[in-house]
């Protein structure tokens, strides 16, 4: 069997993740309905944000089951049912009124759905176009920005005009349509044919990517010291961008000396950045190394993180790191998945990219914790900043296990023939 297939129906299945992927980005607008619900319902607004940090660790744990679900009930049928489940999440989630109702719906049973359907249908669209992966995953990765974009104003007119628990009721609503809608164009890839795999190979040695020996299993994977260190390095990534998105605000109040409405803008310039480094990074790593594309993020990373710790912050300087950071965090989000794939093969894509997954949940919260455990912003950055040096010399250094590497130009890239 192989991943031949009409172009237009190709781009059926693109079009289906894309709806799929902005639906589920819309849990990122969660910091709209902090301030509201403390107003319903006076609560403390450090209990209420809590809620979303059970959303990002329950979308990460999802990932770890997601690909053995898929298996058994097929992609169309999954992505659907976490649809309806991530609906009825958020609609529940209009009726609540305690904390730990929202800590179920809105964080477990809302934050496992989005995970599952969102590692599935990234790791499905990766397999139609293997040659393709970064930009690919880029659009998949960008929609799923793009969604938080949109719905920040959708959401916001929504609060607005219906009220916290009509939001949620509303919210529900069009999310559950959208990712049903997206589930109902999407086809499960085929897996290549041995031939097809090779040919693959072949292209991705061409272009300067790491030729995957075999596809390995989960077990097989966690046997190899490089999973463990993607795992470090993508922690690392998550956690600069994580930490940033949640204080960005505060950051450019209390060390930018900027005016809140000033202030805010940078929330907005974060969506835009975010997105923007998902789609141009994404396609520029099919054009050049992967890890040494991650390398670079890394290091502009760092070098923004103790610009916020020691330089004397203006407007200008506070929303150029700000820019950066976020810009070169939706690259690394979205260049991962094919590296995992290079690294371990295309077949257990969902499952082998499930356990690195597992970094963006850690990483949520490290940030947060390492803040409160040194008393303040600029100790943080530092702390990120180093730990982005280290992640970056790690991937200069990595290599995939097991894989043969591309020759230097001017050599041949053909196999060689077995000798009798």
């Amino acid at each position: 069997m192989t991943t031949a297939m009409p172009g237009n129906k190709k781009w059926l299945i693109v079009l289906g993740t894309v709806i799929m992927q902005m639906g589920l980005g819309t849990i990122y607008t969660w910091s709209l309905f902090n301030a509201q619900l403390v107003s319903k319902f006076g609560w403390e607004l450090s209990s209420v944000s809590i809620t979303f940090s059970i959303t990002s660790f329950a979308l990460a744990f999802a990932t770890l089951f997601a690909g053995k679900l898929q298996d058994r009930f097929g992609l169309r049928r999954l992505t659907a049912a976490a649809g309806i489940m991530l609906g009825l999440g958020l609609i529940l989630s209009s009726q609540a009124s305690s904390l730990p109702m929202f800590y179920l719906l809105a964080g477990v049973v809302v934050g496992y759905a989005d995970g599952t359907a969102y590692i599935t249908s990234l790791s499905n669209l990766i397999k139609w176009f293997p040659k393709n992966k970064g930009l690919i995953s880029g659009v998949s990765v960008g929609a799923y920005g793009t969604g938080s974009l949109i719905f920040k104003y959708i959401n916001g007119s929504l609060i607005e005009s219906q009220g916290v628990s009509g939001a949620f009721l509303y919210w529900g609503i069009i999310v559950m349509i959208m990712i049903v809608i997206g589930s109902m164009l999407v086809r499960e890839a085929p897996v290549p044919a041995p031939a097809e795999a090779q040919a693959v190979s072949g292209r991705a040695a061409a272009a300067g990517t790491a030729i995957p020996a075999k596809d390995y299993t989960v077990k097989e994977m966690l046997r190899t010291k490089e999973a463990y260190l993607l795992f470090v390095i993508f922690f690392t990534a998550c956690m600069s961008g994580l930490y940033l998105i949640g204080i960005v605000k505060d950051i450019g109040v209390t060390l930018a000396g900027l005016d809140v409405a000033a202030a805010a803008n940078a929330v907005a310039m974060i969506a835009i950045f975010n997105t923007a480094g998902r789609l141009i990074l994404g396609a520029l790593s099919d054009r050049m190394s992967r890890l040494k594309l991650l390398s670079i993020t890394l290091a502009v990373t760092a070098a923004a993180m103790f610009t916020l710790s020691y330089a004397t912050l203006n407007y200008g300087l506070f929303f150029t790191c700000v820019a950066a950071i976020a810009f070169c965090f939706g690259g690394n989000i979205t260049v991962f998945p094919a590296i995992v794939s290079d690294f371990f093969g295309l077949k257990n894509h969902s499952k082998n990219y499930g356990v690195i997954y597992q970094g963006f949940g850690i990483g949520a919260l490290s940030g947060s914790f390492i803040a409160a455990l040194l008393g303040g912003f600029k100790p943080t950055f530092i702390i990120i900043g180093l730990l982005c040096i280290l992640a970056c010399l790690i991937a200069v250094s990595l290599k995939a296990p097991g894989q043969r590497q591309p020759r230097e130009k001017g050599m041949s890239l053909k196999p060689s023939r077995p000798t009798a």
